[in-house]
Formats: C-alpha cells, structure tokens, sequence
C-alpha cells in the first residue's frame, strides 16, 4: 500500500478493463481512495463492525474537493467514533435524515399548508367556506406564513387569537380557532405536522353561545315591517323569515331552484353547509313573497341588484329594519333558532325540526344516522307551514303603524340623498 500524495494521484487509474481501483494510505489506516475509469478519485474510509465482523466503508469527498491531509483528518475522526463503539455510518444516515425532514419542514409553510388544505380537502366544501376558512387563517397569521407550519407553537397560536379578541373581533377568534384546527388535523393525519397547535387551547374561543329568540310581538312586528318594504329586501325577510332558512341561501336563491307553482325550494348541495340538496315544501307565506318579486327575463337570482350576483348590503338593510320594527339586538340568525323554539313548543318532533334547518339530526345515533334514509318531507313541511301560520298570528293588527314608521324612513334617507 502506498502512502497517498498528490503526485501518486494523478497517475492512479484502473487496471486495464477494470470499472475501478481502489488503494489505501499506509500514513492512515483505513483511509481509501477509489479511481474511476472515468478519472475520479474518491476518498473513503474503511473499519470492521465489531459486532457483524463486517467490512464497512463511508465516502469522504473527491480528491479535488478535498485535500489529501483533510481525508486524513476525517478517516481519523470517523475512525476514533468507531473506537468509541459508535457507528460513523450510522451516525451519518440520522443526520441526513433529519436534514431532509427539516427541508421537507421548511418547505411547508402555513402558506402553503392552507393551500394544500384549500386544493385536497376544501375542494368538496361550499365555496364560501373554503374561500372564508383559507382567508381567515392567512389574515390571522399573516406574521407566520412564511414560516415552517410544522413550528407554529401553540403559544404563538394562542397569542394571536388573543390578539383578536383584544381587538373586539372576539367571534372572529373563535371561527379563525375552529378554521386553523381543522387545517392541522387534517394535515396531522397526513403526516405532514407532527401535532395540532391549535387542539385544546386553553382560551375562550371567542364564540359566545347566542340564546336570543323573538318574542312573538317581535316576530310580528318585524314580519309587518318586512311586508312594507320593497323589493328585494321586503320579499327576501319575509322568505327568510317563514323558511327558516340561512341568510346565503335565501339570499343566493335562483329561479331555477324553484318549481313553477313556487311550491318546492331544491337547494343544491353546493351551496348547503352541509354539501347535501335540501328540499324545502315551501308554505304559502313564502311564495306571496316570491310573487312580488319581479322577475327579469334572463336573470336566475331571485334577489339580486345587479342579476349577475347575489343582493349585498345586509347591514345596512336591516338596520331599516329594526328602526321601523322597534326590534333590537338580534341577528337574522336568531330567527331560525325563534322558530324552532316554537317548534318545539307545539310538540314538533325534535328529528324534524333539526332536518327542517338542514342539521345533523343530534337524536339519531352515529348507527341511526348511516341507516335513517326517511326524509321526513311530509312532517317538515307540516312544521314549515305550522310555523309560517304561526308568524301570521303573530303579526301586529297594527300594520300601518310599521309603514308609516318605514314611509318616514324612506323619505328621510331620500331628502339626505337630495
């Protein structure tokens, strides 16, 4: 064996018709270099497993790339490892592995784990939740999506949940909380984050259990207020108000959904919560409603301004509303909650009224719930058109008393306009 120099390196080559040679330093044992037939000159280093006996051997560089006296100097490192009973190799594989886990981590930033969300699991969700779920995380976090979503602590997390309750947006807290741990459980069972920051925070979430529900003067005022108003948003309250629909799906109703007598409502699953078509017996009140909207050849929205989009301006709506109705802090939220309080109150089947608001009925077990295939349709639309007759009842005899409050608003709102 000779001792390695760079003037012996230049001449070491193959023997004729060999792929390789290799040739060890006599000044280090167990330091090697391998020529190539392609003129490469590798260093290795070689040692015997003290408990296989087995020859093993670990690639140091290529002459070029290092020096002869570096190759001494990392064969007698690796080799003084071996002495110590521990594996060079074997050392060396958990490091590369744990420096691919950590590009594979950096590479995955929150940003881009929300999209991975949005693209492979939000594909089959309502748009507007996919879009809003996708938003709300990136507007939150926007101070860590560059970062690797694998690191986000849970301390981090909660600081800026925290921050937003701080900030009075204390409900968006609480939907931003539900929209992250989805995301991360979802990315946990891939494989992707080794766990959840966002899974039992130790905070209030932000969402405050609403308990409101009208009472039946509230309920009638607010349906003689609705009758005063105009279209689309007279029409569009008073639908909201005997379907016991949501707000987005009465206001995204399309002609199309409808059946010419205006008897039957098919939502499609597209734009239900739940991704189901839901079918709703529409009650008599309700198609009044629809008939004094007018409609616009070529255009499917019921309710809309523009005919390409669905009517906007909900706020400022029902603040008229609530100024003619004299009814205060509720949301158009509260009303699907007020019918089925009454609902309930006459005796309707707790089953029919959670399918009546297109939710997961909570009385069936998880076994009931995968063989229940009964739709309920004759008893939700009794309920439907009990509770319809019931907002009638409600209605203030006194009805000229909300449009004239209503006239007064209208003429107030045009003479600032003027």
């Amino acid at each position: 064996m000779p001792k390695l120099t760079d003037r012996y390196l230049r001449t070491l080559a193959p023997e004729a018709g060999a792929k390789d040679r290799l040739v060890f330093d006599t000044d280090c044992r167990g330091l090697g270099v391998r020529a190539t037939a392609a003129g490469a000159r590798i260093f290795l280093v070689q040692w015997t497993d003290a408990a296989t006996k087995q020859k093993r051997r670990e690639t140091l560089g290529t002459w070029g790339s290092i020096t002869i006296e570096q190759a001494r100097e990392a064969a007698r490192a690796r080799l003084g490892d071996v002495a110590k009973g521990i594996d060079p190799r074997a050392v060396r594989l958990v490091q590369r592995e744990a420096a691919e886990r950590d590009k594979a981590e950096r590479a995955l930033t929150l940003a881009a784990l929300v999209d991975d969300w949005g693209k492979l699991h939000l594909a089959n969700k309502r748009p507007r939740y996919a879009a809003e779920a996708q938003r709300a995380i990136k507007h939150a976090f926007a101070a860590h999506l560059k970062k690797p979503a694998a690191r986000l602590t849970k301390a981090e997390a909660v600081a800026v949940l925290d921050g937003l309750t701080k900030a009075g947006s204390a409900a968006m807290a609480g939907r931003t909380m539900a929209y992250a741990r989805a995301c991360y459980a979802w990315a946990e069972k891939r494989g992707k984050v080794p766990g959840n920051p966002f899974a039992a925070l130790p905070i209030g979430a932000g969402i405050v259990a609403r308990e409101r529900v009208l009472t039946a003067e509230e309920v009638g005022r607010v349906w003689n207020t609705a009758s005063a108003m105009p279209e689309p948003w007279g029409p569009l309250f008073r639908v909201l108000l005997t379907t016991l629909a949501r707000r987005d799906e009465v206001a995204g109703m399309r002609w199309s959904e409808l059946s010419p007598d205006l008897a039957i409502w098919t939502i499609p699953g597209w734009r239900m919560k739940r991704g189901q078509e839901h079918v709703v017996t529409l009650p008599e009140a309700a198609r009044d409603a629809l008939r004094a909207v007018t409609r616009i050849k070529g255009q499917d929205l019921v309710f809309s301004t523009t005919g390409k989009t669905p009517v906007s301006g909900f706020t400022k709506a029902k603040a008229a509303l609530d100024r003619a109705a004299k009814v205060t802090g509720w949301r158009l939220h509260d009303i699907r909650r007020t019918g089925v309080s009454a609902l309930a109150a006459m005796g309707v089947n707790p089953v029919v009224a959670d399918m009546l608001l297109a939710h997961q009925p909570t009385r069936l077990s998880t076994v009931a719930r995968v063989y229940q295939r009964h739709d309920f349709a004759p008893e939700r639309a009794a309920a439907l058109r009990a509770w319809a007759e019931h907002v009638q009842r409600c209605a203030d005899s006194r009805a000229s008393d909300a449009m004239n409050i209503l006239s007064i608003e209208n003429e107030r709102a045009r003479r600032g306009a003027a």
